[in-house]
């Protein structure tokens, strides 16, 4: 592993894979690369490195984040060090003003030549809203030109997504950020279903109408913010949001085994099915990280406990997608079951 690594190293085959419905398979578990507008590439880029050379196989990537240029510098130099791109997984995202039928292509060869591959793993539409907000915004930023999901319209893109895959340029393709009614057109119109769903997941927000319903339709779940995202952007709290990590039942279950509170959030992760993505530059975070998804400290018991504590705290809301200037975050989310008409 070299001299990073430490005695602390996993052993990558000793992260559970999850199959896909291509019959590939991934790591359950990935580092975020979303440096919430204060962590800079340059030190995402060496925990890249650092946490490839503990273990980590899976980065999930974006082009909004900024970094990608860096990223790719630190996964070439994985690559060139002993590890075969094959046995990497990398992710990235489409970012809302790249909805265009002339504009996802591009993009999407963009982060491969950025992130220094031949091809990517799996792309993903960011998010189902074409609405643009600059990096380092407040809460109340809106794009001018911001609108709804228009199925027909989230279809086009969805259709060069496809092409993504014909061309050779991702293996799979896949949805961030939806609900079950979007998610519902999606499978029916989809020539090339989408692979996963990325999706907030942590045990404050367990989504489990949308976890099952996921599972159900041979997606995976990926889970972002699994401990609760402590580095969020300040656009993104509010007075009402919880930490799981704070959580008594997660506070007593991390004393009873002796681990970080986080690691027992991610523990819980991998065991019920997800695949969580935490992001940290620290190297003793992420690699406890690492081992508690190899690990199999929770018992059955421990798992109902977790499951008791849901307290549906959506932590990222994304109110800078709203499209009207009287509105709520909760209409991003179909809460009713239906999509929110324009």
């Amino acid at each position: 592993m070299g001299s990073e690594s430490g005695s602390g190293a996993v052993d990558p085959k000793a992260i559970p894979q999850r199959k896909l419905n291509t019959g590939a398979s991934m790591p359950a578990i990935g580092l975020g690369t979303f440096g919430s507008d204060h962590v800079s590439p340059r030190q995402i880029a060496e925990a890249v490195k650092g946490a490839a050379a503990v273990g980590y196989r899976h980065f999930d990537c974006a082009s909004v984040y900024g970094n990608e240029d860096a990223v790719g510098a630190s996964l070439e130099q994985i690559v060139r060090g002993g590890v075969r791109r094959e046995d990497l997984w990398i992710t990235s995202k489409l970012w809302n003003d790249k909805h265009g039928e002339q504009d996802v292509i591009a993009s999407c060869r963009k982060s491969i030549d950025d992130l220094r591959v031949d091809y990517l793993d799996l792309y993903l539409v960011h998010w189902p809203f074409p609405n643009f907000h600059p990096p380092g915004c407040d809460v109340s930023s809106r794009s001018a030109d911001a609108r709804p999901y228009i199925h027909d319209h989230y279809m086009k893109t969805w259709r060069k997504m496809e092409e993504l895959v014909d061309l050779g340029l991702t293996r799979h393709i896949g949805t961030s950020n939806m609900t079950i009614p979007k998610l519902k057109l999606v499978l029916r119109d989809a020539r090339i279903k989408p692979a996963v769903n990325e999706m907030e997941l942590h045990p404050h927000f367990q989504q489990l109408e949308l976890f099952q319903f996921v599972a159900e339709n041979g997606m995976q779940a990926i889970g972002f913010s699994p401990i609760g995202s402590p580095g969020r952007p300040a656009r993104d709290r509010t007075p009402e949001d919880t930490a799981p990590t704070e959580d008594p039942v997660i506070v007593k279950i991390a004393a009873r085994h002796g681990i970080d509170p986080a690691v027992v959030c991610i523990q819980w992760a991998v065991k019920r099915g997800q695949t969580p993505i935490p992001f940290s530059v620290n190297a003793r975070n992420y690699l406890a990280n690492l081992q508690g998804a190899a690990g199999d400290l929770l018992s059955d018991e421990e798992m109902r406990e977790i499951a008791g504590i849901d307290r549906n705290c959506r932590l990222i809301k994304g109110q800078v997608f709203l499209w009207k200037d009287v509105q709520s975050w909760e209409d991003l989310w179909d809460i009713d079951g239906t999509i929110t008409p324009p």
